[in-house]
């Protein structure tokens, strides 16, 4: 039994399109960056030379995400591949003025026993423990221990200044979000809701629309005697969420075949309904809870709120600490 329309051709449709068009591309993205900057050097962040192999290693695990965006032809799927490394470069060059900016007050460092531990967390984790696997590793990529013992100490330099700049923007004031949600209600307007759950009695050769209702009636009176609804469907349903007392969560109008919408959405919290009859079975729809149409109270979307004007703010706040940084920082761009 199907409750929810079936989205799935759509989805697959999307994602081969995206997959043809990756597949064709993808093999250019690396092409394209060294024809772009044909000394290899991308940029010059204050002491640091960022280059070619620099961005294509930040590039490469981004490229599946890319990849499933939906893409409709290869000059799009190009077009994105260069949007994305600017967004590469600009968030290399961030990095290193971030990391200028901790290094700015002598007080701070971070204790080699951070660093030595983050080291043996990454080799146990990516290596197996095994350190030849992990020296292998840095001769593959050119790399000596001293030089990346460096990336890591910057690695956690980088998420400590940003950390930072997360939790001064993260205290938000009632009165800002009442102010929000008094001029974004429609943003917490909510359609009809039932947490339902549901009982399937499947029709088997020889079933009658009688002898299913029948079944069905007879569940309904060990209710009426005091069975839970979840242990009635534990114990006769035939759908899949029969072991989870046919709990099929919380669902809109949406979300249902009409055949049940009707019957659902004309039950009160705790409510059964009659039986419901189909060529496929006899159904007992139970509402678990309900919610109704309309204006969220701000008691329910505080929290969501304050999630919101948390993102914005640390969105916000954080490009004008990176201004900052860039204006005050020697940066060059190829």
């Amino acid at each position: 039994m199907t409750l929810r329309r079936s989205i799935a051709p759509v989805l697959l449709a999307s994602v081969t399109a995206a997959g043809a068009w990756a597949q064709v591309a993808a093999p250019s993205a690396g092409e394209n960056l060294n024809l772009r900057y044909a000394n290899g050097i991308v940029a010059v962040a204050e002491d640091k030379i960022i280059t070619v192999a620099d961005v294509s290693r930040e590039i490469t695990p981004l490229l599946p995400g890319l990849q499933r965006e939906g893409v409709r032809n290869e000059a799009e799927y190009n077009a994105k591949i260069e949007a994305l490394q600017d967004s590469v470069i600009q968030d290399l060059i961030d990095r290193v003025l971030i990391i200028k900016e901790f290094k700015k007050d002598e007080k701070k460092h971070i204790p080699d026993a951070i660093v030595e531990a983050e080291i043996s967390r990454m080799q146990s984790e990516q290596f197996d423990n095994d350190r030849s696997k992990f020296l292998a590793y840095l001769r593959s990529r050119g790399t000596t221990l001293r030089e990346f013992r460096r990336e890591q100490e910057e690695e956690i330099i980088y998420r400590y200044m940003q950390g930072q700049q997360r939790k001064s923007q993260s205290v938000i004031s009632p009165v800002k979000i009442e102010t929000f949600y008094n001029e974004n209600k429609d943003r917490f307007y909510r359609e009809d809701e039932v947490h339902l759950r549901l009982i399937q009695l499947s029709r088997v050769e020889g079933d009658t629309d009688a002898s299913l209702t029948e079944q069905a009636n007879n569940i309904l009176a060990q209710m009426k005697a005091g069975k839970s609804f979840e242990d009635l469907a534990k114990e006769f349903s035939k759908d899949q969420r029969k072991s989870k007392g046919g709990d099929w969560g919380w669902l809109k109008r949406s979300d249902f075949k009409k055949e049940f919408s009707d019957p659902a959405f004309a039950l009160k919290k705790g409510e059964v309904s009659q039986p419901v009859v189909l060529p496929e079975g006899c159904f007992l729809l139970f509402a678990e809870d309900r919610k109704y149409a309309g204006i969220q109270p701000i008691d329910e979307v505080r929290d969501q709120i304050e999630r919101i004007l948390v993102t914005q703010l640390t969105r916000s706040g954080q490009e004008r600490w990176l201004e900052r940084l860039r204006r005050n920082g020697y940066v060059k761009h190829y």
